[in-house]
């Protein structure tokens, strides 16, 4: 807009010496006469808006221009080039940056420049403006003009003010939706629903309810709420009131087809007052079950009281044909009473939807399990598996080891479409499946969708490699980031192995690529840049295929496929000229998520080199603290709403320069959000307001718009969630006055209240709270709420007698499967003599949910784990699926036990290993356990065993270490190198290494990358002699296993250059050992410290010299308005 208003008053000073003086006005049309007047007045926005219409319907010609100027000059009005730009600037520094006086300047347009503006904003099919000559770029104006919140806010409340009294209802539904696409979440706040138009019919109401429907996802429970209220308010207003009592209800099919999701907005006592015939249309309503499909948040009250009243409209409800037509009422179906079995299944067919449900996960489980039973009434498991649909889900490990292989064959169609299988329940399966096959070949892999995750490493290693890649090509490739890392080694060896590795690189799908290791990579040849799309490489891969690539292809051919930009070094981006660079930053700001904070200070400070005028206002949060002196004034806004589009922990600003940013952020807005434009313009940067300031500077108002984006945020610190607790307090009051829509909308910060506020919620809304549960975390962060929803749940079983025959469990609680399911996390409230007096059944059904419970202390885990042996028998009798379904369980387990286990699979011991908390002798019992039974040594394992072995390769010795064979440690380094060993064991990881690699003086970036935490085994002699600029390539994790002691000899030149990211990662004990000179150096590495790249280096390393000096090149006061002119129009939203 900005541009466009220039270029129209430009236009005008055009040939101003050729001016013909005039007396009056008498020569100009009235409306441009209007717009010239309003052009003095300094109403730019009214003058630009009646020179479009005016234009729409006149044709612009020099004559129209001379008479313009001549007005000008007769007004005694005499425009310079610097006095109109300046006014121009005042005026858009006034309305462009403050979208609340744009609200203002809006309300004031008269009823056609109203319509024009609209008209240009939203139904304009024009791609360019013409003025005279001069084409503007409409489509790319517009579109900055919608990227900008706070403008978007501005058009949306304009829209509903003015709008329904300028143009058509039709029309401004149009509108409407537009302008929601952007964040109907911030926009519809409650208040706001009420300036909706209560009077609109036909289609114009029709097409904005569908607009809100499909928006209810993007919209708080309150908003929810509300819109049901304006929907409601007009559906009434269609019928004739007095035609009805009070027992009938308005609620007709065409009103339940208009309502939608907001269906389950209706009382309970309304439902069941609506009309049967009404009832019956709407089910017989071919997109009935679409509709009832989506209703996700529906309650088992409202849901059987919809079935209550199609049930009575003559439905017969165990006809196939009404079952079908259910959608999710089906999950509470509950006319169980001499159910046939052929009713049964067709139930069970249709509730394969219910996972969709929000919430009631324990109840339909139950449902299932009594239709399960009845389906199964004379007939076995085998006979009608194919028919069970998802409640296959619900049988036990030893309901499924029962199923004949023929069985599962036969049913495979139907368990490959299940989800929500455990791991065990995979494995039991596809053993069972492939029993029947009598080679694993690409068709019958294809067929078992996601119970292919349950064949084992050593079937994929046995298969013939063409079929493999077949598998890793074709329709199962979608399953293969859910395979092992264990699991994908096997299918790469092989592949890699059969010489077939090279023609097929292109062909590895994405996320599998990255499993290729680096010496593999070195082995192919034939690689091109449209090889690289769509793929997802490690850093160490992509230093290594982007260097290699960059000799033949152009930086725009190799950054336009996205992860190639990991490998991109300081010395390639120095290298560019500045035409490149400008041209191509477009790629490294698309893909900023997958730069390195390394990266990105090279960025930064190439821009700055080439163009400081142009650089993007938030990457100044990268340069030293010195450079956000220079946002102020102007550039306030485009700093702060650049930051806000950015999410700033991939800037890894430390922590003295995020407290700089965000103190420069509050100057900026004087020290306080007011309203909801502020929160727009926030952004992301909402996450990190202090809490100080969260307390006293941010209005009621701004806080109910920034509820949405808070519980958004990732890493809030106890401190902000306090304060964010007492700012909803002030909002909302008390929790004894909450509704069901203000818990929901507050949700993981209800658990955040004390225990009494906490219990009050739980006992109106125990459902609700028992959701907000499910997702609110660990003990640790959650204590008081998991603490009230495991009351609240098996508080009320506390009379109950166990199960458990015996004494000792004599009137004591003891946990059922629906308690279980329902107190996820919060099981871990449960006593350690309750769990003893577990049913068997009901710990064989749950093992694997119980074995996700972060919070069991070492107590409970033993009362577990003895409660699998009972239930299982000895340990030699276990299977690996018993094993792997224990989770956090195993950890009990003692060294003796586990030598007792059958620890031959490699897939058995990936899942351990992927527990955390394994003592130094447990972990060496799993090792021994797994050579033993597997009938191997350490010289004898693949590479598929290492990476399945992960953790448990710590409790290695050095002698075993270097027994590996090389070429399977090379294939499997990347691997190792995410494992956090002890200093010796990491010395001799790096030993290898050297075997692989060369000796550590020879190593570069993309080794360094590549080895990760093996890097933190290197002696003080090698690390003193890596080049400094290899520094910034040791993997952030390396930097941290470095033993003080060792860590000091680096030289402050190489601290200097570890860059920010690596500079963060220095411990406590590291600083402590430093010198004044080192920690210097490193808070240089810490502020992102400029750095010059010479013409030469090594590939994948940067050679790099720190100057510390103040940033002397920054834009003088003599060239400041020009720099800050030129951020300006460059970085506006429009």
């Amino acid at each position: 807009m900005c541009r466009l208003l220039k270029i129209c008053f430009l236009l005008m000073l055009v040939n101003h010496a050729e001016v013909i003086h005039s007396r009056n006005s008498e020569d100009l049309p009235p409306l441009l006469h209007k717009a010239v007047e309003e052009v003095i007045t300094g109403k730019y926005l009214n003058a630009l808006l009646d020179i479009l219409h005016f234009q729409s319907s006149n044709a612009w010609t020099a004559d129209t221009l001379t008479k313009v100027m001549a007005y000008f000059h007769a007004q005694e009005v005499m425009f310079t080039f610097s006095s109109l730009q300046m006014s121009i600037e005042s005026y858009l520094k006034n309305l462009l940056y403050q979208p609340r006086q744009l609200l203002s300047e809006f309300q004031q347009l008269d009823q056609q420049q109203f319509q024009t503006a609209m008209k240009y904003l939203f139904n304009s099919r024009k791609n360019h403006l013409e003025m005279g000559s001069i084409l503007l770029d409409w489509d790319k104006t517009r579109e900055r003009i919608f990227q900008s919140p706070g403008v978007n806010r501005t058009l949306f409340l304009i829209t509903l003010d003015r709008c329904f009294l300028a143009l058509s209802a039709l029309d401004c539904v149009d509108i409407l939706s537009q302008v929601l696409c952007v964040s109907a979440v911030n926009y519809l706040q409650p208040d706001v629903i009420e300036s909706l138009p209560n009077i609109l019919l036909g289609d114009a109401f029709r097409n904005l309810s569908a607009v809100f429907k499909d928006l209810y996802d993007k919209t708080s429970a309150n908003t929810q709420r509300a819109l049901y209220g304006w929907m409601k308010q007009i559906l009434q207003k269609s019928y004739n009131i007095s035609e009805f009592n009070e027992s009938t209800s308005w609620v007709s099919a065409e009103s339940l087809w208009i309502l939608g999701r907001y269906m389950v907005h209706l009382p309970l006592e309304e439902i069941l007052k609506i009309g049967l015939n009404e009832i019956r249309l709407f089910i017989s309503y071919d997109n009935a079950t679409k509709q009832l499909d989506t209703v996700y948040d529906i309650t088992p009250e409202l849901a059987q009281g919809f079935l209550e009243r199609i049930n009575s409209s003559g439905f017969d409800m165990r006809n196939t044909s009404t079952i079908y037509r259910l959608g999710l009422l089906v999950c509470f179906y509950d006319d169980m009473e001499q159910m046939d079995a052929a009713v049964a299944r067709a139930l069970l067919h249709q509730m394969i939807k219910c996972n969709q449900l929000r919430g009631f996960q324990a109840e339909v489980r139950k449902l299932k399990s009594q239709l399960l039973d009845i389906a199964m009434q004379n007939q076995t498991l085998d006979d009608i598996l194919g028919s069970l649909s998802d409640a296959v889900v619900g049988l036990t490990s030893s309901q499924l080891e029962s199923l004949s292989p023929e069985a599962v064959h036969d049913a495979i169609a139907t368990l490959n479409q299940v989800s929500g299988w455990t791991k065990s329940q995979v494995m039991i399966l596809s053993s069972k499946y492939l029993s029947c096959e009598k080679v694993l070949s690409f068709y019958n892999v294809s067929q078992m969708g996601a119970l292919v995750t349950g064949i084992s490493t050593q079937s994929f290693y046995s298969m013939n490699p063409k079929e493999l890649s077949h598998i890793i090509r074709g329709t199962t490739s979608q399953y293969l980031p859910d395979l092992s890392p264990a699991q994908q080694q096997g299918i790469l060896k092989k592949i890699t192995a059969s010489g077939d590795f090279s023609s097929s690189v292109k062909d590895i799908p994405g996320a599998f690529f990255k499993e290729v290791s680096l010496p593999g990579l070195w082995k192919q040849t034939g690689y091109n840049s449209s090889m690289m799309k769509e793929k997802e490489l490690r850093r160490s891969q992509a230093l290594y295929l982007y260097e290699l690539l960059s000799k033949k292809n152009y930086p725009v051919d190799l950054l336009s496929t996205g992860q190639l930009v990991k490998g991109v070094t300081c010395q390639h981006i120095e290298s560019m000229g500045a035409d490149t660079f400008l041209n191509t930053f477009k790629f490294f700001e698309m893909n900023l998520h997958l730069l390195s904070p390394y990266q990105i200070n090279c960025l930064v400070w190439k821009f700055w080199k080439v163009s400081n005028v142009s650089i993007p206002p938030f990457l100044l949060v990268v340069l030293p603290i010195e450079y956000l002196e220079y946002v102020s004034g102007p550039l306030c806004v485009p700093f702060i709403a650049s930051l806000g589009k950015t999410e700033m922990s991939l800037l890894n600003p430390s922590l003295h320069k995020k407290n700089a940013v965000l103190q420069k952020v509050q100057e900026c807005l004087n020290g306080s959000i007011a309203d909801e434009y502020d929160v727009d313009l926030f952004g992301n940067l909402i996450c990190h307001l202090p809490p100080a300031f969260l307390h006293g500077r941010m209005s009621l108002k701004a806080m109910a718009t920034a509820l949405h984006p808070f519980k958004l945020c990732q890493q809030l610190s106890h401190e902000q969630k306090t304060e964010i607790k007492y700012r909803l307090l002030e909002l909302y009051g008390f929790p004894n006055n909450w509704t069901a829509e203000t818990t929901l909308d507050i949700g993981p910060f209800v658990a955040l209240l004390s225990k009494g506020e906490l219990n009050i919620l739980a006992e109106k809304f125990p459902d609700i709270i028992l959701q907000i549960a499910k997702t609110s975390g660990t003990i640790s962060s959650a204590e008081e709420l998991l603490s009230t929803v495991f009351e609240s749940v098996a508080g009320g079983t506390a009379n109950i007698k166990s199960p458990v025959t015996g004494s000792d469990c004599l009137g004591t609680r003891a946990p059922s499967s629906d308690e279980i399911i329902k107190l996820a996390e919060a099981n871990a409230f449960w006593s350690v003599h309750e769990l003893k007096c577990m049913d068997a059944g009901t710990f064989d059904k749950n093992v694997d949910l119980l074995g996700t419970v972060s919070g069991f202390n070492s107590s409970q885990l033993i009362a577990l784990k003895e409660k699998a042996k009972q239930v299982w028998g000895s340990l030699p009798d276990w299977k690996s699926y018993h094993i792997i379904s224990l989770g956090r369980i195993a950890l009990a387990l003692t060294e003796r036990e586990i030598e007792e286990l059958d620890l031959h699979s490699i897939d058995t011991i990936s899942v351990l290993s992927q527990q955390t908390g394994w003592t130094l002798t447990q972990a060496r019992s799993i090792l021994q356990g797994f050579l033993e039974d597997s009938g191997q040594t350490i010289s004898t394992l693949k590479s598929f065993d290492l990476v399945g072995l992960g953790a448990i390769l710590c409790a290695l010795n050095s002698t075993e270490i270097m027994s590996i064979r090389t070429a399977e440690f090379s294939a499997a380094v990347a691997r190792i190198g995410l494992l956090f060993c002890s200093t010796p064991v990491l010395r001799q990881f790096k030993k290898m290494t050297e075997s692989v690699f060369g000796t550590a003086a020879s190593w570069n970036g993309s080794v360094l990358q590549e080895i990760g935490t093996i890097a933190g085994g290197l002696n003080e002699d090698e690390l003193k002699a890596f080049d400094k600029n290899l520094m910034p390539y040791f993997q952030p994790v390396a930097i941290r296993l470095i033993p003080p002691e060792i860590f000091q000899a680096l030289s402050p030149e190489q601290i200097a250059n570890l860059g920010p990211e690596n500079a963060a990662m220095v411990t406590r004990s590291q600083r402590e050992h430093l010198n004044t000179s080192q920690l210097q150096s490193l808070q240089l590495a810490l502020d992102g410290a400029r750095t010059s790249t010479p013409e030469t280096q090594n590939a994948a390393s940067t050679t790099q010299e720190v100057q510390t000096a103040a940033p002397s090149d920054a834009p003088c006061l003599s060239g400041f308005s020009i720099w800050l002119y030129a951020v300006i129009i460059l970085h506006l939203p429009f």
